[in-house]
């Protein structure tokens, strides 16, 4: 059983949306409005508040990088968000959530309701020029993820407590999908979903404690507990890629259970039992 490490006790609100890029783990705090970096070779860590709500971090094709951040997408240079790139047709009270990258360099991302009580979230794709809702629609959207060979999305819907299969090969349209995990209501909401190399669908479990690995199949092979309760989502770092690095947040937990759990909202790492998948850079026409 892999044991976690505390890497960088942050105490994020809403620690969210790892991505390894360029040999460093970068995330964002969605409810601090902060994009944070950690550099494991040098023991750096930097923090650049930015504002608003965002939500996910993703390379480009040209070296830069896309923030989804509440009804838009930016690219960031390091230090601000720049103007729009593109914008999401979504309600008002809706904002971008978890998002993952294909090998055509198309960004799959999800969008939720901010008040986490209407069904008013989907899966959206970027194809470089323009967005498109595909379905996947829910309150609150997590993953996507894509497999090893591109052909399957995972997709979350974290409140029905399930992990959602798409073939993508043809279509990007979500349909036909079949039912790949649920998760019981005592083991905490399914939150951000990864695939590691050998197919295998992480995710890390809200209010659960922990983080889950299961086989193509959907059977559970591997627990990882965690010191606070809620888990948001793995990526793989590191130079072989079998550091798995854990964002977690403290958002909606009392005075008490923050006291019963002090590393809440913590950066965590453990040795996988696999190598998982560089992380498809966005191509963004120009």
């Amino acid at each position: 059983m892999p044991q976690s490490r505390l890497v960088w006790p942050i105490e994020a609100t809403l620690g969210e949306g790892p991505a390894w890029i360029d040999d460093m783990l970068w995330f964002v705090d969605i409810k601090a409005g902060a994009i944070h970096r950690y550099d494991p070779a040098a023991d750096a860590r930097d923090s650049y508040v930015v504002g608003g709500a965002p939500s996910f971090i993703v390379p480009t094709a040209d070296g830069a990088l896309l923030v989804g951040n509440r009804g838009a997408l930016h690219l960031f240079d390091g230090e601000a968000l720049a103007p729009p790139l593109a914008t999401v047709s979504m309600p008002v009270h809706n904002r971008t959530n978890d998002a993952t990258v294909d090998a055509l360099g198309r960004l799959w991302f999800g969008t939720m309701d901010d008040e986490e009580t209407r069904p008013s979230g989907a899966v959206h794709v970027f194809d470089g020029a323009s967005i498109s809702a595909v379905g996947g629609d829910c309150t609150i959207t997590n993953g996507p993820a894509i497999s090893p060979d591109g052909r399957h999305l995972y997709h979350v819907d974290t409140l029905a407590g399930t992990i959602h299969r798409f073939d993508i090969a043809t279509d990007t349209l979500l349909r036909d999908g079949t039912l790949f995990a649920t998760i019981a209501p005592e083991d905490g909401n399914p939150d951000g979903v990864t695939v590691d190399s050998e197919a295998c669908v992480w995710v890390g479990l809200w209010g659960g404690w922990e983080a889950r690995r299961y086989a193509p199949d959907g059977t559970l092979l591997l627990r990882v507990a965690l010191p606070c309760a809620n888990v948001t989502k793995i990526a793989f770092g590191g130079p072989d890629l079998r550091t798995a690095y854990v964002t977690t947040a403290r958002v909606g937990l009392s005075d008490a259970e923050l006291a019963e759990q002090p590393l809440a909202g913590g950066l965590f790492a453990f040795d996988a039992p696999a190598p998982g998948l560089p992380l498809a850079s966005v191509r963004i026409a120009r």
